[in-house]
């Protein structure tokens, strides 16, 4: 039997509604609030959500946010008591399977629904396979959906094999981890591949960016706080600790966090429980916690910056993510993903990559790794007209490298060949022109800096780019 969860601060319609579906085969529960909604969410599964966009605590567009993000394969229709066309396409790009106005008709709510069922029938079936795909990529290695990063392909490489061995090891156990590696490797992709091949799959995996989290904001958003507890604190809102519960809680860049709110993160770790600010309630809590930093904590330790014993609760196991220039031809692999999935976003048919390209793709260092490679490939799509992406699609700072890569090539060729007759005036060009591609090399081809550090002003480096071929 399918479930449907109707949320309406106006208690007649949600009861009229309530009635009405479940005459016809359906098992309903309604909630006033969104804050209560959620509550529901997290321990019940639903199949659908009818969800009024004003509510007494919240919004449809904040509660759409909240349910796409923690249940995916969860349908939302949001109803309106006023027809607005461009809210409409927002909310229907946000997710939302549809937007119906007051008054409601039984027939056309009855069709939407079994409609938005039916569609989320696909999806739930879409996303199954698409996920058994992203955790066995040689059965297939492209595995993209709404509910996966596109970055989700593990790779076949050693270093990625690695990586593979130690997700299939750690995710059947309850024990923190610890995500290290530079910044775009793919950590809450790793995270996630956790979480789905643990006990706790069907569960919520709720991602936190803690990097953008100010120390007033905080607390709110790790704990959830009472209506009225502070000043603007206009209604209830639940922490993400709460909406993770049974699932896995991801905490990115977990370094950044106030040594104040480290504390109180300690205590819920440690007595795996949560109470709400303002709340006398303490809530009990069942979930894993997965970390992820691009700085050393240890480090952090020694300087004052993150507690010892805070590290000592989430470092039960530790992975290091490669950065993508570790991991040899699996950035051909990721470049294909990216291709078929950038195909599929623009409606395009582009076939692969040149030989050049290739080249480059496998040469250049990544610094921006996994995210940097996936946006690279999704700009080239776009660009490249012809049916393989060619060099100049890529961007400047690729396509100056692989003409560098080639200019050094051709000056490594010269000078390994005697030449008698190489006067003093071509040796100062040719070691101008090392020194000019070292510097480019080492500033990954940003102009600006490499003038400042030639002592030249960006024109001269130009024309000294150009009579070399390297524009």
């Amino acid at each position: 039997m399918k479930r449907i969860l109707i949320v309406d601060d106006e208690i007649n319609i949600g009861l009229l509604l309530s009635k009405f579906l479940t005459r016809n085969g359906f098992e309903v529960a309604t909630a006033t609030h969104g804050y209560a909604a959620l509550e529901l969410l997290a321990k019940e599964k639903f199949h659908l959500v009818l969800c009024d966009f004003r509510l007494e605590d919240t919004d449809g567009r904040e509660m759409l946010k909240k349910i796409k993000a923690a249940y995916p394969a969860t349908g939302v229709i949001i109803i309106t008591g006023y027809s607005d066309i461009k809210l409409a396409v927002e909310l229907i790009k946000m997710g939302a399977y549809d937007y119906i106005t007051k008054p409601l008709y039984p027939d056309e709510i009855l069709n939407t629904i079994n409609k938005a069922l039916e569609t989320q029938e696909a999806l739930s079936k879409k996303f199954a396979n698409e996920n058994e795909q992203a955790l066995n990529p040689k059965k297939e290695k492209v595995s993209n959906s709404s509910a996966l990063p596109e970055d989700f392909v593990l790779g076949e490489d050693s270093a990625s094999r690695e990586l593979q061995k130690q997700i299939e090891v750690i995710a059947p156990t309850n024990y923190s981890v610890i995500l290290t590696g530079e910044s775009g490797t793919g950590k809450e992709s790793v995270a996630k591949a956790i979480h789905l091949k643990s006990s706790r799959k069907e569960k919520p995996f709720i991602a936190m960016d803690c990097g953008s989290l100010t120390k007033e904001l905080a607390g709110s958003e790790f704990f959830g706080h009472e209506k009225g507890s502070f000043t603007g604190a206009l209604y209830t809102k639940i922490g993400h600790f709460e909406m993770a519960n049974g699932g896995t809680l991801f905490l990115d860049e977990v370094g950044n966090l106030s040594y104040d709110i480290q504390a109180a993160l300690l205590r819920t770790v440690q007595e795996r429980k949560v109470k709400r600010i303002g709340s006398t309630k303490e809530i009990d809590l069942d979930v894993r916690i997965i970390v992820a930093t691009n700085e050393n904590l240890t480090d952090a330790i020694q300087k004052g910056r993150f507690r010892e014993d805070l590290y000592h609760r989430f470092n039960e196991f530790n992975i290091h993510l490669p950065g993508l220039r570790q991991r040899g031809k699996d950035i051909m692999l990721f470049a294909e993903n990216f291709l078929k999935v950038a195909n599929r976003e623009l409606n395009r048919n582009i076939e692969g990559f040149s030989e050049e390209v290739k080249e480059c793709l496998l040469t250049y260092n990544w610094p921006g790794n996994i995210r940097e490679l996936k946006n690279v490939i999704r700009r080239a799509t776009l660009l490249t007209e012809t049916n393989k992406i060619q060099l100049k699609a890529l961007p400047l700072e690729l396509s100056t490298f692989a003409r560098a890569s080639a200019i050094e090539s051709a000056v490594e060729t010269i000078q390994s060949k005697p030449s008698p007759k190489k006067g003093l005036k071509d040796a100062a060009l040719e070691a101008e022109y090392e020194t000019i591609l070292k510097v480019l090399k080492e500033v990954n081809f940003n102009k600006t800096k490499a003038a400042k550090i030639l002592n030249i002003d960006r024109k001269t480096l130009y024309n000294k780019m150009k009579a070399i071929n390297l524009e």
